[in-house]
């Protein structure tokens, strides 16, 4: 039974998951509103500003699964500390960047920093929390990486614009050094693994690295200035994942045990998180477009309605998770997928006729949707996690949300300008930007219908 004590350090230790998790998504969208303000700092070009955003994605990819099963290896408390301290001190280093390069390079270490903060509170809240009230804690979770990410744009626009640039990594580098003060303190004692017997893999974390940064830079490179032929990277991160697949059938410790994503309902959900995730990038991607041309919004105006959906999963992800742990992860699984199936049939037929209304209609149905989804997903995985893999298993997680995000944004963008064809969006009338929209989000509703067949296949 837990003392007054021991539930005021757990209370404590998960806010601090919770805002490593916050952090980690602040730290991609309070970036992308300081472009404009480096670019005038620096006098360079939009390809080059880019990497200061894909720098951090792409690390933070590269490197998820690895840092996620230093946790399993070294202690998830230890390594969580040393990624907010990492997080900080290239925050810093961002903040006194005396140039694009210095900045890139502090995005790159800051990314390596994030991978840590997102992964390994999915890890350390399963052993926090009881089996019974997993699902609200993921909710929680869930929550405060989207009120990260709605955050960043506001809070990041309103400081560039008193204090400049250098000010947003200054708010990150304060927000991590309290996060690391919170975490070092005498009050928390963080019941997660402690360091095991196993060894870290680290021909398989190369190779598993080298093909995952392949794979995120041929899915870029085209519109960031990379010289080298994507499908250059593309045959690199082939040959690098068959190294990768070698490697983990001969190693005494493989970073990611066959046996444990052969399983039918780890490889499933992992699956699923991957479609979802295309689905979710899918709607920030293409829906502006619509928006804008389609629709004839202003920027402010398109941010405004844009803005309706990091508000609802903000508002929705706590719900969701007491959701999880009343009705089972996974009938919320199925009813996730079901509402975000609404929500997509509802972009290809409400927002072409009614406009703006039908938009944001369309948004307050899929974004709960995606939430309740995340919870469930979340919570059946974890409660598969034995100690010895629970960082691994999260971190692998995060890695097929981001896949599925890479594939998002460039994917759905090319069925969309396919369906414009060679006029282009300025050239496009509305009707043909609403059709072309209305197949993109019919393509995305048959991706949510596959989804639904793999959570039924999970069930059988």
């Amino acid at each position: 039974m837990q003392t007054p004590s021991s539930r005021l350090q757990n209370t404590l230790l998960i806010a601090a998951l919770a805002g490593s998790i916050m952090l980690a998504a602040l730290g991609i969208s309070i970036a992308t509103v300081a472009l404009p303000s480096l670019a005038r700092a620096f006098s360079t070009d939009v390809q080059a500003l880019q990497w200061v955003v894909l720098s951090y994605l792409l690390t933070v990819t590269a490197a998820i699964v690895v840092v996620a099963r230093l946790g399993d290896v070294y202690g998830n408390h230890r390594v969580l500390v040393v990624g907010v301290a990492l997080f900080t001190l290239a925050s810093a280093s961002c903040a006194l960047a005396p140039g694009l390069g210095w900045l890139i390079t502090g995005r790159v270490v800051q990314g390596l920093g994030a991978a840590i903060l997102m992964s390994l509170p999915l890890s350390m809240a399963k052993a926090l929390v009881a089996k019974e009230r997993l699902g609200a804690a993921m909710g929680l979770l869930g929550t405060l990486s989207a009120v990260g990410t709605a955050l960043g744009p506001a809070l990041g626009g309103a400081l560039v614009g008193v204090y400049g640039w250098r000010s947003v990594f200054t708010l990150l580098t304060l927000c991590g050094a309290g996060l690391l003060a919170l975490l070092l303190s005498g009050l928390l004692k963080a019941e997660s693994t402690g360091p095991s017997a196993s060894r870290i893999d680290w021909a398989g974390s190369f190779w598993l690295s080298t093909a995952l940064a392949g794979l995120g830079l041929s899915a870029a490179g085209g519109q960031l200035g990379v010289r080298v032929q994507p499908w250059m990277l593309m045959t690199l991160a082939a040959v690098a994942l068959l190294m990768f697949i070698r490697t983990e059938l001969t190693v005494a410790n493989p970073l990611v045990p066959v046996a444990l994503v052969r399983g039918r309902v780890i490889a499933l959900s992992l699956s699923m998180n991957l479609l979802v995730g295309m689905l979710m990038m899918a709607t920030l991607v293409v829906g502006p477009f619509f928006l804008s041309f389609g629709l004839g919004l202003s920027d402010a105006e398109t941010g405004l309605v844009m803005a309706a959906g990091p508000i609802a999963a903000a508002l929705s992800g706590v719900p969701a998770g007491r959701a999880v742990d009343r009705f089972g992860a996974d009938r919320a699984l199925m009813a996730g997928l079901l509402l975000t199936l609404v929500g997509l049939a509802a972009f290809a037929t409400l927002a072409p006729l009614a406009g703006v209304r039908g938009y944001v209609m369309a948004l307050l149905l899929m974004t709960p949707g995606f939430q309740l989804f995340l919870a469930a997903n979340n919570t059946v995985v974890m409660v598969q996690a034995d100690p010895e893999h629970r960082g691994l298993l999260a971190g692998l997680l995060g890695l097929s949300r981001n896949l599925g995000l890479i594939a998002g944004a460039s994917l759905p963008p090319l069925l969309f300008a396919s369906v414009l064809g060679q006029h282009g969006l300025a050239e496009s009338p509305a009707p043909v930007i609403g059709h072309a929209f209305r197949v993109t989000f019919m393509a995305a509703a048959g991706l949510a219908v596959l989804a639904l067949l793999l959570a039924a296949l999970k069930k059988a």
